[in-house]
């Protein structure tokens, strides 16, 4: 009877375990409403369904679980199975996390597709060296530039409170003799209010998630570049998974990378417009301004070449084929 209850017990336990729920944190930077969010709580849904609530990952936008410097290390440190980081804010660690970071390089939705055809293979590797693997990836809209006051030339720039949030925004504000400040997203709204931060080179979405347009009158749509949000996962959580679980988690992975660079164009539209109808000037760049920065983009590649090596220019040169 003992040994026959034993066996019922250990065919219970087996049958636990084969409908266990895995359950995954997936830390992100931007607001709940960010289009970047939108598409993670789609994807973490859509995973949901596709494997019969097997894996459930439960999506922490806003930095509630991390802050956006500290999400990579959770990721790889098993502290986080799964996270959303900006490839440009991790420059200083590898410089070809930073190569969709550099003015003028790719500046339309066609070259940034491009570029990281160019990327992907070595982003892939590095990350796998790191235990970690790359889920998708999708863009922001063009970077473009904010001020309190007219800028008609670099020179406007020239000792402004300059937001940084990644090595080659900080390089741009020395190169355009702004004071370069650090804060990222979550933190923003709080120094526009304060006067911490009075220019700024980012999104159309971003400017309408911290509504600039409360602290900041002028946006120059100078489309430098459209910096990259990628989501990876821990490699051992993902071995973890059973294969029917891995291949949905990569199917949905794959749909949530072409949705997000639909949505990133859509927003790119819509969000300008919000921008003016809240009574923000929105104007493409004088040529003097343009012609600025793209000296700043011809001496930041300069530079970035330097540091990146053979590597950096065989995915140049795979770009530019």
């Amino acid at each position: 009877m003992k040994f026959k209850f034993g066996m019922l017990a250990a065919a219970l336990a087996l049958g636990t375990a084969a409908h266990a729920q895995t359950k995954w944190d997936l830390p992100a930077a931007y607001p709940a409403t960010n289009f970047h969010s939108v598409n993670l709580a789609t994807f973490a849904s859509d995973v949901a369904k596709a494997t019969d609530g097997k894996l459930t990952i439960t999506v922490h936008p806003g930095a509630s679980l991390f802050k956006a410097p500290e999400i990579k290390r959770a990721v790889q440190g098993g502290q986080a199975q799964a996270g959303e980081i900006l490839l440009a804010n991790f420059q200083n660690e590898w410089q070809m996390f930073g190569a969709d970071g550099l003015p003028f390089l790719a500046t339309s939705y066609a070259e940034s597709k491009k570029l990281y055809e160019a990327q992907k293979p070595m982003l892939e590797k590095k990350l796998g060296e790191q235990g970690m693997q790359l889920l998708y990836t999708v863009p922001w809209p063009p970077q473009g530039i904010y001020s309190k006051n007219p800028v008609a030339s670099a020179a406007d720039l020239k000792g402004s409170k300059w937001r940084a949030y990644s090595p080659a925004t900080s390089r741009i504000a020395e190169l355009v003799g702004a004071q370069p400040v650090t804060v990222q997203a979550a933190e923003l709204s709080q120094a526009l209010a304060t006067g911490a931060v009075e220019t700024n080179m980012t999104s159309g979405a971003t400017g309408v998630d911290s509504k600039f347009y409360e602290h900041l009158k002028f946006y120059y749509d100078v489309q430098a570049w459209l910096p990259k949000n990628a989501v990876i996962v821990n490699k051992r959580a993902f071995d973890a998974l059973d294969k029917p679980t891995q291949d949905a988690l990569l199917k949905a992975a794959a749909e949530a990378e072409t949705r997000g660079w639909a949505a990133s164009q859509k927003v790119n539209t819509d969000t300008l417009a919000v921008l003016k109808a809240n009574g923000m000037s929105v104007e493409p760049p004088s040529a003097t301004l343009k012609s600025d920065m793209m000296k700043v983009g011809d001496t930041m590649l300069k530079e970035w070449l330097e540091k990146a090596g053979p590597e950096g220019q065989a995915m140049l040169d795979a770009y530019r084929k």
